[in-house]
């Protein structure tokens, strides 16, 4: 009899929806671009074009939209994150490099990615399009209707096949409830931005002001770089003081936000990906076990390959038991990552903001601008991949590890051969004391002997003037053939320490894990160093501070300006009509700019043809 999970795993091995999600991807594109279109046209530029352009008959609509402001966007951040959060199962498919659409040869497959990256970035644009639009109300239905389409067609996907030959009972939910639950987010704003701006339209709220140059946890650090540091700081908890301090006056930008709660949901589905492969890889190896004790109770236990098949079969146990046990503590040390990359990212802004470099390498005080703008656009993506790269790279670190402790400690009390095993223990430990010993040995004897007395009492340590030299000539001969010996433990155990710090590190875009000088090597580092002065550069609250007082009073001048005309024409004196006014400043215009006077419209009458040749005499002079 087959067990219920088995059961359900055949029963789905050949479920077929009739949705297919790659299908639909491809058809998603006709309404994303009637969406672009519309928000398109609403949009307004700011420069209109010459008359004898053909893009003058749309007047100054048709501007170009921005899905979000990756450089200085502090609003609405969550939003966006939630609408990244969205896309992660379309990006772990082009993850898996399983976007082919045609049969090209795989040097043309960086080409192939990137036509799948591009229509990912289309059919999921009006998400971000419709949350960064300037009119609210027709972004929202628009945006409210393609969340809805989506979230049907996912639903309907899941209903017809929710279970799986993998995971067996839900697998597609387990698969795409995080895509429903930022679904679910975007059709809940989307429905709050319609109440509010219809309550808008209809005069029952104030229209919300424009999105403000300077922010305002922009202005608070600069309020509070202007203020007395207090005489006693406030004691700081311990979460405050081990892990994370709130700061009021730093936000994260969007970028930021979007690529944490993809990063997020992409390690979650990679997780699940590993594990259903992991679940394969066993099934296969379930078979090949049996295979092998087959082979054994044929021979009857007495073949000559029989130790060496029941060593092959502990072997593949240990290794199944192992794997699962280091999936929860590879898991959180990525995700450990993500929150210290935030935390990292905060302290090398604020540190640049304040014009300390000192934490850089020397070669990236000064980065190019192109790799600067370039980086900023990769970083979001780099990061992800580094993330669920970094965390399969841990996750063999740890199962060898998990296998050498299982090897050296668990298996020979299992098999009754504990006293061996602490005898070997023993050993290793004594060695390895011994070696260490004689090297802090070598660091007292240089301290005690060979270094002359401290000059002053206030000295911590000795000054580094040799003393007996005699002897300490000796001392080093006789050392020397010693060190030679030690010097090869030394060398393993460098290249052990760099092996495992570089694996544990890899996922950490942050800092490098290059030797010092080959720092430019490492291209994620380069991304991280680009990215920042990107920000910096744009983002500096001091910098945006100044460039808002410039405009507040360039503002302020020109309305006072404005006040002042104003009074001036509407003081007393004698009445002036209209036209005579609009002639008059048309006549100085006309004097002031010789060039318009042949773009006129030509008239039949002889006082224009006087009024025009005496403006071409009047230009001549």
């Amino acid at each position: 009899m087959l067990s219920t999970s088995e059961r359900t795993r055949q029963l789905n091995g050949t479920c077929v929806g009739s949705v297919d999600m790659e299908l639909f991807l491809h058809y998603s594109l006709i309404p994303s671009l009637f969406i672009i279109l519309i928000l398109s046209f609403l949009q307004r530029r700011e420069h209109c074009r010459q008359r004898d352009d053909t893009s003058y008959l749309l007047a100054n609509h048709s501007g170009i939209i921005i899905p979000l402001d990756f450089v200085s966007t502090f609003s609405n951040r969550w939003s966006y994150g939630i609408a990244f959060g969205a896309t992660a199962n379309k990006i772990m498919f082009l993850f898996s490099e399983g976007y082919r659409p045609l049969q090209i040869p795989q040097w043309a497959q960086a080409f192939v990615l990137l036509i799948g990256g591009i229509e990912v970035g289309l059919s999921h644009f009006p998400f971000f399009a419709c949350l960064s639009s300037e009119f609210r109300l027709v972004s929202s239905v628009l945006g409210f209707s393609y969340s809805l389409v989506w979230f049907a067609i996912t639903i309907f996907h899941i209903t017809q096949c929710p279970h799986g030959q993998f995971l067996g009972r839900y697998e597609a939910v387990i698969f795409y409830w995080p895509s429903l639950l930022c679904l679910s987010f975007l059709l809940g704003r989307f429905l709050h931005m319609f109440v509010k701006s219809l309550r808008v339209r209809l005069g029952w709220e104030l229209q919300m002001e424009e999105k403000p140059f300077l922010e305002v946890h922009q202005a608070e650090h600069v309020k509070q770089l202007l203020r007395k540091p207090p005489l006693q700081e406030k004691k700081k908890t311990w979460f405050q003081t081990r892990i994370y301090e709130w700061d009021p006056c730093f936000q994260f930008p969007s970028r930021m936000i979007g690529t944490t709660v993809l990063a997020f949901i992409c390690l979650y589905l990679f997780i699940i990906i590993e594990f259903c492969i992991f679940m394969y890889v066993r099934d296969e190896l379930d078979v090949f076990e049996g295979e092998l004790e087959s082979y054994i109770t044929s021979k009857n236990q007495t073949g000559t390959l029989a130790p060496v098949i029941l060593q092959v079969k502990e072997l593949m146990n240990v290794t199944k038991g192992v794997w699962v046990a280091t999936i929860l503590p590879a898991s959180l040390t990525c995700i450990s990552y993500l929150f210290h990359i935030l935390a990292c990212y905060r302290k090398h802004m604020k540190r640049l903001w304040a014009g300390n470099k000192h934490f850089l390498p020397p070669k990236f005080h000064n980065p190019s601008s192109s790799e600067s703008v370039a980086a900023i656009a990769r970083y979001s993506g780099w990061q992800i991949a580094y993330i669920l790269w970094g965390y399969l790279i841990i996750h063999v670190v740890q199962t060898l590890c998990g296998m050498v402790i299982m090897y050296s400690l668990v298996l020979p009390i299992i098999h009754n051969r504990a006293r061996e095993m602490l005898q070997g223990l023993s050993i290793g430990i004594l060695t390895i004391s011994i070696v260490l010993g004689l090297m802090i040995l070598q660091v007292w004897v240089a301290a005690s002997f060979f270094l002359q007395p401290k000059m002053g009492t206030a000295d911590k340590q000795k000054p580094l003037a040799l003393n007996n030299r005699k002897v300490f000539h000796n001392f080093s001969y006789f050392l020397f053939f010693y060190n030679v010996l030690l010097g090869l433990s030394a060398c393993l155990s460098r290249l052990l320490i760099s092996c495992i710090l570089g694996t544990w590190l890899i996922a950490r875009i942050d800092r490098t894990i290059m030797q010092s000088g080959y720092e430019r090597a490492d291209m994620g580092f380069r991304a991280w160093i680009g990215m920042l002065f990107v920000d910096h550069y744009h983002t500096n609250p001091v910098l945006v501070s100044f460039c808002h007082i410039l405009i507040t009073g360039h503002r302020d001048r020109s309305l006072q300006r404005a006040i002042t005309y104003k009074y001036l024409n509407q003081s007393a004196g004698h009445r002036i009509s209209a036209r005579s006014r609009t002639r008059w400043l048309l006549l100085q215009t006309l004097i002031n700019n010789p060039r318009l006077v042949v773009l006129r419209k030509s008239k039949p009458s002889h006082g224009s043809r006087e009024f025009t040749q005496t403006l071409l005499t009047c230009s001549d002079c």
